[in-house]
C-alpha cells in the first residue's frame, strides 16, 4: 500500500532570467524549475520559509512529494538540487524532477515493530535496541510502501533481525547490497551485568586453583 506522501505548494513563476529570480528572492520566495517526464519546464517559486521548514525537517532529497501549482495538474516530484547562499547556507534555487508512476527512486521508508507482547525475549525483561529506524529503498513511485513491518512474534533475548526478515513490497530493494540488522533483542543491564561478575569470579576461581 503506497505512504501518505506530503503536498509540495508551489506558484508558478512569471519571467525567466536573474533579474525574475532576484525579484523572486526579494518577495520572499525561493525560485525553482521543475523539468523531466513529457512537459515543458516550469519555473515555480515556493514560500521561503515553507522551504526552510522542509530542509531543517531533513530527508528533503529523498522524499517523494505531491506538487502543487495552480493552474497546473498534480505531479509527483523529488528535488534534485538546493543551490545555498555561500555565505548564509540559506536556499536560493531548487531543482525538482517530474516522476512517472513507474519512474524508481531511492527513498528512506520508516520501520515499524510490532507484537512486542508475543515476544519471550521481551516478557524476560530484553530490551529491543532499534539500530536503523528507517531503510533506504529503491521502490517505484507508483508503489511506495507507508511502511516496512518487522514481526516480534517468537523473538527471544539474543535474536538478531536484519533486512532479510522483511517481506519488501514487490518491485523494491535495499539500496545496501548486504543483509544488514534492523535491531536485535539484548539482555537487561541487571542481567549483563551480574553474567560479568560470574564469569570474572570464576576465572578468579580457577587462576586461584591453579596456583
Amino acid at each position: 500500500m503506497a505512504g501518505q506522501i506530503p503536498d509540495l505548494i508551489a506558484e508558478a513563476r512569471t519571467g525567466t532570467g536573474k533579474g525574475a529570480a532576484r525579484q523572486a528572492r526579494r518577495d520572499g520566495f525561493v525560485p525553482g524549475v521543475v523539468y523531466g517526464g513529457e512537459a515543458e519546464p516550469l519555473a515555480i517559486q515556493i514560500p521561503f520559509n515553507v522551504l526552510l521548514k522542509k530542509l531543517k525537517d531533513g530527508r528533503f532529497l529523498s522524499t517523494l512529494f505531491n506538487l502543487k501549482v495552480e493552474g497546473q495538474e498534480d505531479v509527483r516530484v523529488i528535488c534534485r538540487g538546493v543551490q545555498r547562499d555561500t555565505v548564509k547556507d540559506l536556499p536560493t534555487h531548487i531543482d525538482l524532477l517530474r516522476l512517472r508512476r513507474t519512474s524508481k527512486i531511492n527513498l528512506f521508508i520508516h520501520v515499524d515493530f510490532e507484537n512486542e507482547e508475543a515476544a519471550p525475549g521481551i516478557k524476560k525483561g530484553g530490551v529491543l535496541t532499534v539500530v536503523r529506524p528507517e531503510v533506504e529503498l529503491n521502490v517505484t513511485a507508483g508503489d511506495i510502501p507507508e511502511r516496512l513491518v518487522v514481526d516480534l512474534t517468537g523473538k527471544d533475548i539474543g535474536d538478531t533481525i536484519t533486512i532479510s526478515q522483511i517481506d519488501l513490497p514487490e518491485g523494491a530493494k535495499p539500496t545496501i547490497d548486504r543483509d544488514f540488522v534492523i535491531a536485535n533483542l539484548s539482555a537487561p543491564s541487571g542481567l549483563r551485568s551480574a553474567g560479568d561478575d560470574e564469569d570474572g569470579e570464576a576465572e578468579g576461581e580457577e587462576a586461584a586453583a591453579e596456583e
